[in-house]
């Protein structure tokens, strides 16, 4: 762990010297160092080494740092100092900066931006965060059909001097902004210096509408490989584009909420360090709890077995290895096919191709299992003698409700993710946790159910 930044407090702001504060860190700060160490820092030690950075190392640093941590240095930072900061970023990065402050602030960086950008940042506000027209930016090259190519190139080399950052594509524009076609600058150096833009371009565009989920734009982004996308309205009018590093952002933040929620937690909506510790048992806990009264009913089936495990006491050894086979088995089904949900590799149409093949595995796997299980209570026998006359008749039924259990526990964790996403719910929070559970409670049945058929007449 980073050693904690400590110091006198300074006033100054970035671009102080160093030397102002020689025992802050020992040397000159340096913003890549800095960026390393800052999710392990206070609040306070991340205001204090960030005012000691000149500013174009403040100004990598600040857009380096993910959106939240941006709002709460811009935060931190005096009034007179915070205009400069945020008017750093553009829009659409403002407007995700916005969305993470608390609402009573949100006005007062508003009123710190320029008219035009304020206007832009207030639209992109309007849209749901997680939403397409949420991640675009509204800047974007756009080029007229009748404008010849050297005008275009020209006019493309004064837009990229002030937008680099969603200088990839040239978006071609009628007179009411809606999209015509799309040209790279590969496709237009390419081109006759006197050929019009709109025999050059391509027509075949893949865009976007504003109210598309994120998740469905970060697929498109997969399947075509492209830098930037157009977004548009239902007019098909171009409102801006979503660019490749917004989409980096959107699969890292998916992929940690499923991760959390396939773990058995509610997702933590902020990075680990810096959710509160009520938050965490809150977040935790109701997940445990709802599980813990699932697993009672292991309790109930137990009970209702009672009479069976009094007469072969044996059969009670076996039951965690019974359960915990299953819920292993329904954990790895479902972990599998949500990831492959989350990648486009499954959809709903797929259940049952995903069925015969889960359950092709889950006889296969609950198989291997019970030759395992056989030799394990065959070698034991022959060394300790301690599953008595019926041993054979034990291994059995152990080996026939692994096979059934693993199989269940299979098709069961296969199936939940589907019939969550058909009822609208994340497939997510099919998490492994859940599943194992639910799995328990039904290998128990499967295998007393086995039990006392095998083994009636002789232990039953």
């Amino acid at each position: 762990m980073a050693p904690a930044i400590t110091g006198p407090q300074l006033s100054n702001g970035p671009g102080a010297s160093i030397h102002h504060a020689p025992d802050l860190v020992g040397e000159d700060l340096d913003a890549k160092e800095l960026l390393a160490a800052w999710p392990v820092l206070s609040e306070e030690d991340r205001r204090r080494a960030f005012s000691l950075l000149s500013r174009p190392e403040a100004e990598d640093l600040f857009l380096a740092l993910p959106t939240r941590d941006q709002a709460e240095l811009i935060l931190a930072l005096p009034v007179s100092e915070r205009r400069s900061w945020i008017r750093l970023l553009p829009p659409d990065d403002a407007a995700d900066l916005i969305q993470h402050v608390p609402k009573e602030e949100r006005e007062v960086l508003l009123s710190l931006l320029d008219d035009a950008t304020r206007s832009q940042v207030s639209g992109l506000l309007a849209y749901a965060e997680d939403a397409a027209g949420g991640l675009m930016n509204p800047h974007y090259a756009r080029l007229r059909p009748d404008m010849t190519v050297t005008e275009a190139i020209t006019y493309l080399r004064k837009y990229a001097a002030e937008h680099r950052d969603t200088t990839y594509y040239a978006y071609v524009l009628d007179d009411e902004q809606r999209l015509l076609g799309v040209l790279s600058f590969r496709e237009l150096f390419a081109a006759g210096p006197n050929q019009r833009v709109a025999d050059c371009m391509r027509t075949d565009v893949v865009s976007i509408t504003e109210d598309q989920d994120q998740e469905a734009v970060s697929r498109l982004f997969q399947q075509h490989h492209f830098l930037a996308l157009p977004v548009v309205d239902s007019a098909g009018k171009m409102k801006g584009v979503v660019t490749i590093d917004d989409i980096v952002d959107v699969l890292q933040e998916e992929a940690t909420e499923d991760i959390q929620k396939i773990g058995g937690s509610e997702a933590l909506d902020a990075p680990y360090w810096e959710t509160s510790f009520v938050a965490m048992v809150r977040k935790r806990g109701m997940w445990l709890a709802a599980l813990f009264l699932g697993e009672m009913l292991t309790a109930t089936a137990m009970g209702y077995f009672e009479e069976e495990i009094a007469r072969a006491v044996v059969l009670a050894l076996f039951v965690p290895l019974i359960i915990s086979s299953g819920g292993n088995s329904g954990s790895q089904a479902s972990t599998l096919v949500i990831r492959a949900m989350a990648l486009g590799e499954v959809r709903l149409r797929d259940w049952v191709r995903v069925l015969l093949r889960e359950l092709a595995s889950g006889l296969a796997l609950g198989a291997i299992l019970a030759a395992i299980g056989l030799v394990r209570i065959a070698l034991w026998q022959s060394l300790f003698g301690v599953y008595g006359d019926y041993w054979g008749l034990i291994a059995l039924t152990v080996g026939l409700s692994l096979i059934g259990v693993v199989t269940w526990g299979t098709l069961m964790g296969s199936m939940l993710p589907f019939i969550l996403r058909r009822l609208g719910f994340d497939p997510a929070s099919a998490s492994a946790p859940f599943v194992a559970t639910v799995v328990d409670v039904t290998g128990l049945i499967i295998y007393f159910t086995i039990a006392s058929v095998v083994l009636r007449g002789t232990l039953l």
